[in-house]
């Protein structure tokens, strides 16, 4: 009876070993994670607020039964915004900095439809 819970014991240790080391995120993986994603919207409005910063609202296009979505990116670089006006379809890239969504890129594209390949 000794035997079999030593035996038992030592199998729970093994196996907790083994899901801690899985979990942990490999260096590849972790390089993955921070390759920026390129997502699809329509610009639904820029405005310039009191103390200076240029906030875009983006609608971002929506995946399978989720409706559309608005989201607000502060934008560092005005330049980024030349030539795209409201209603313009997008291609962007953002990070979070200091607490706000900042978008890193940005590029007018052809009408993307619902339900259907974007490029």
């Amino acid at each position: 009876m000794l035997r079999f819970v030593l035996m038992t014991a030592l199998s729970l240790t093994i196996v907790d070993g083994v899901a801690a080391q899985s979990a942990e995120p490999r260096p590849a993986e972790a390089d993955a994670e921070a390759a920026p994603v390129t997502t699809y919207a329509r610009v639904a409005s820029v405005k310039e607020e009191a103390d200076g910063k240029l906030y875009v609202r983006l609608k971002l296009l929506p995946r399978a039964k989720i409706p559309f979505t608005v989201q607000r990116f502060r934008v560092r670089d005005r330049t980024l915004l030349a030539g795209i006006a409201e209603g313009s379809w997008v291609r962007f890239t953002a990070k979070h900095i200091d607490g706000e969504n900042t978008l890193t890129s940005i590029r007018a594209t052809a009408e993307c439809k619902r339900f259907q390949k974007c490029g």
